[in-house]
């Protein structure tokens, strides 16, 4: 399994958001959607506001495959489920990135339903 450089973990968690795309069935990327992004540790997390029916995150369950842009870093990643048990460190993260916006702007990525799609950005090989 790869692992994100120092570098690309400095340059993905400092910017406010990123575009991510999902793998289609053949192969194809998805339309990138913009999200917010966070680092915990050496991971890097994201969420969806709108929870499992949101079309970005169904098309991260299917083929578990696509591609992020930030700060400057084209990488593509695998989606892995992250552990529930990190889910509040990861709340942390989003706290304290996210501070400056409103309540329930902020509060978006923290509910049950948005907590049940924190998925784990794991950088993998291009393809040939």
């Amino acid at each position: 399994m790869t692992a994100w450089t120092k570098d690309e973990l400095t340059k993905i968690a400092s910017v406010e958001e990123l575009r991510i795309a999902s793998v289609r069935r053949d192969g194809t990327l998805r339309s990138p959607v913009t999200i917010w992004v966070v680092r915990q540790e050496d991971n890097l997390f994201v969420r969806s506001v709108n929870g499992p029916t949101a079309a970005w995150f169904r098309g991260t369950q299917e083929s578990q495959e696509g591609r992020i842009w930030a700060g400057g870093v084209e990488k593509d990643v695998t989606f892995v489920a992250a552990d529930h048990d990190l889910d509040d460190k990861i709340d942390a993260a989003y706290r304290a990135k996210y501070h400056r916006y409103a309540g329930r702007i902020l509060n978006s990525v923290l509910t049950a339903g948005a907590r049940s799609t924190t998925l784990n950005l794991v950088p993998r090989q291009a393809r040939s």
